[in-house]
């Protein structure tokens, strides 16, 4: 099972942007998807973005919609969330996963932090 490392992460203004990398170490990486998830403290782990690893065909949480994009480069085994107009409440660990059809994920990443100042 590949491990997956986050990156990315910092602090940013309100109304700023950040793009977060996930790298998979496997060399033949191909996940049926890539999700992306963040937790805040004290909630819940909450899903925000996924991306199919075959067509690219992307989801996301209605918290994020037309504010994130989810993209890969299958050739460097690396996803991507680029994340534009920050808001305060996207303050939060992300942390990347595999997923399968079913929608189950696993071999998650150690997260990357990401301070969104108001």
């Amino acid at each position: 099972q590949a491990q997956l490392a986050e990156s990315g992460g910092g602090l940013a203004q309100a109304g700023g942007s950040l793009t977060l990398s996930c790298v998979a170490s496997e060399r033949s990486f191909s996940p049926y998807a890539l999700g992306w998830f963040r937790q805040a403290p004290g909630k819940e782990r909450e899903f925000i973005a996924r991306i199919l690893w075959d067509d690219g065909e992307t989801a996301y949480a209605d918290s994020v919609k037309g504010r994130f994009i989810a993209s890969r480069d299958r050739a460097k085994n690396t996803a991507y969330l680029q994340m534009d107009s920050l808001k305060f409440e996207d303050t939060a660990t992300y942390t990347c996963a595999t997923g399968d059809p079913a929608g189950r994920y696993n071999g998650w990443g150690h997260g990357t932090q990401v301070t969104v100042s108001s």
